[in-house]
């Protein structure tokens, strides 16, 4: 797999309508919100959990797009499966293992886990891994104007066991809550970072691959919870120089999101999505990848 060589930075968009795009447990699962201007917020491991699931899917989990973080996984073993398989043995009995061991290890584990080469990971447990800083970041995706929360009453014709059906006299019902949005449209910020893509192995196929999921990864991820979520954009600048040819800051905010007019905003066709792509910096290209 060809090494990337051009630094990236772009502008994600996707929506939701009528569900709930990343519930706050800390919440009673109600909808991520800044508290001090009412927008909405998706955590930026909530987008890559998509993608991870689409990935996962898309290559049938296998190395060496197999998914290190994956639900009920015991990532302890998946660091022995590193261990073994760059010919150290099992770890059992190597607490402190040596570097050039653990860089033996860690490079076992990029080439097989398309997360790790791609996000990093945090894998200095008992079983250690070490640390692994990955090329592409995300931020929080934030809506572009403020979102109401909206809770509602929901009912099961059903009970779950014998007590609750005789305390109901046969009524047989189970009442819950259910929280949405009407609608919100969220803009996410990325990085591609060539020096660390080096490090880890990230290449042009695992790139490509990224790009598919952003594009794809709601149709895969459908539920009652979340409503219709739609990928919308995705606005990428990509730098000759593997170091970049102008800061990220400048390039991003050549992309503006507004509402086209002051009644709550219900759909994508609600906004208008500018790209201010006259006087581009030297070495930079616009690509429009949705």
């Amino acid at each position: 797999m060809s090494t990337i060589e051009n630094r990236y930075d772009f502008a994600y968009l996707f929506d939701v309508a009528d569900g709930n795009p990343n519930g706050d447990p800390d919440a009673g699962n109600l909808p991520r919100i800044d508290p001090e201007d009412g927008r909405g917020l998706v955590t930026d491991v909530c987008l890559k959990r998509k993608v991870r699931n689409y990935v996962a899917v898309a290559k049938e989990n296998q190395p060496p797009f197999e998914i290190y973080v994956q639900e009920k996984a015991i990532l302890n073993r998946q660091h022995d499966r590193g261990y073994v398989g760059s010919g150290n043995g099992s770890v059992k009995d190597k607490k402190k293992p040596k570097a050039e061991v653990l860089a033996e290890v860690q490079k076992w584990l990029c080439a097989n886990f398309f997360d790790i080469r791609t996000f990093g990971a945090v894998m200095s447990t008992d079983v250690n891994g070490g640390q692994v800083l990955g090329p592409i970041q995300l931020t929080f995706s934030r809506s572009i104007d403020r979102i109401v929360p909206a809770e509602h009453s929901i009912t099961r014709m059903a009970v779950t066991t014998e007590r609750e059906a005789e305390a109901q006299q046969g009524d047989n019902r189970t009442m819950g809550r259910k929280a949405t949005i009407p609608y919100g449209l969220y803009r996410a910020h990325g990085f591609v970072n060539v020096p660390s893509a080096r490090k880890t192995g990230f290449g042009s196929e695992d790139l490509e691959l990224f790009w598919e999921a952003l594009r794809n990864m709601f149709d895969l991820d459908r539920s009652a919870a979340r409503g219709f979520m739609t990928s919308r954009a995705l606005i990428a600048f990509k730098h000759q120089s593997s170091l970049g040819n102008a800061r990220a800051a400048d390039l991003l905010e050549r992309v503006t999101v507004r509402c086209k007019s002051d009644a709550p905003p219900r759909s994508f066709a609600d906004y208008e999505v500018t790209v201010r792509d006259a006087g581009l910096p030297a070495g930079v290209e616009l690509q429009r990848l949705l």
